[in-house]
């Protein structure tokens, strides 16, 4: 018979991987809705190549899977319980922002579960290490818009100008075809950064229960994750495409290409510096920075206000969450 420290370790993993793959299909707007929204590709094509290419970016590194997994909360310090809550709290969470068509992070949602449920457990905040918080975290939350916004703004100019004498039917029949390569390096660093906060919280379960000594990937959990990213992606998430692709702002191939290439630069930064960014914060300030390089109207404020207002809610929100429900195995 399995003792109750395996069947919570199955639990985990079989959440963790379900975490993986609604950030798939959730997520999968952040690589494909600016290509979609222009034509460059349809939606099978794009959700198809997506799914190829997240599978194979999550092998890229585990650089942000340590930064998750160890670099937040002591693995030592916490409880199978402590990483349930965690996870049971960013998946709900994520379920609704996908409803409502929200380009929430997933990212922020389960560290903010994580930091939740830690903090319900040990009655503490002192076994948050706010130091790798703060420059790994926090500070990506409130660079990575900027930077994204910024990049995606002088790369619109810059192309402007280089293409200022070149016919509008020609830069559309070139940037058709560059926007494929660009949605390409978009997905494969979607995976990169994305499928290693899952393999983070299962390597954390391992450490936690014991199975393993070193906060180590094993090679079965970045195989099992890639395919459960690679599997979510390939569900599509037609709601938040529309958001992002279309409702956010008009967009040429041209302007996708701008967008997807500055946010994968922004990304594959990020990841060398073990960061757990925010894909959907980075590609929705670079579509508002691409479009206000043509005018400040062409974005739609309104909408860019509502998604703002997700990313500053949703690790508090999720904190809150986890930890009720953490509170909740603790009375159980």
């Amino acid at each position: 018979m399995l003792s109750s420290s395996m069947i919570y370790l199955i639990v985990i993993v079989f959440l963790a991987l379900a975490f993986d793959f609604i950030n798939g299909f959730h997520d999968c707007a952040n690589a494909i809705a600016t290509t979609v929204s222009t034509r460059a590709m349809t939606l099978r094509q794009a959700v198809m190549m997506s799914a190829v290419l997240n599978f194979l970016g999550a092998f890229m590194s585990v650089a942000v899977a340590k930064t998750i997994g160890n670099g937040l909360v002591d693995p030592a310090h916490i409880t199978s319980e402590v990483i349930v809550s965690a996870l049971l709290g960013a998946i709900i969470w994520n379920l609704f922002t996908w409803l409502m068509a929200i380009p929430s992070s997933s990212s922020h949602a389960l560290i903010g579960g994580l930091i939740g449920a830690s903090v319900a457990f040990t009655g503490s905040f002192v076994v948050v290490d706010w130091v790798n918080f703060f420059w790994k975290v926090a500070l990506w939350i409130f660079l990575s818009p900027a930077i994204g916004f910024v990049v995606g703004y002088l790369l619109m100019n810059l192309l402007n100008f280089i293409l200022r004498k070149t016919r509008p039917a020609a830069v559309t029949a070139i940037f058709s075809k560059l926007q494929i390569v660009s949605a390409m390096a978009m997905s494969l660093n979607h995976g990169g950064n994305d499928a290693q906060k899952a393999m983070g919280i299962i390597t954390m379960a391992l450490v936690s229960s014991g199975m393993i000594t070193q906060f180590e990937v094993p090679s079965w959990v970045k195989v099992c994750c890639a395919l459960a990213m690679a599997l979510g992606t390939g569900v599509g998430g037609k709601k938040i495409i529309k958001t992002m692709g279309t409702n956010m702002a008009k967009l040429a191939p041209v302007n996708g290409f701008a967008a997807q290439t500055g946010a994968a630069a922004i990304i594959f930064t990020a990841t060398m510096f073990h960061a757990p960014v925010s894909t959907t914060q980075i590609i929705s300030t670079s579509i508002m920075g691409v479009a206000a390089s043509k005018r400040i109207t062409a974005v739609k404020w309104s909408l860019a206000k509502d998604i703002v207002l997700a990313w500053v809610i949703t690790i508090p929100l999720c904190g809150i969450l986890s930890a009720l429900i953490m509170m909740l195995f603790k009375l159980i």
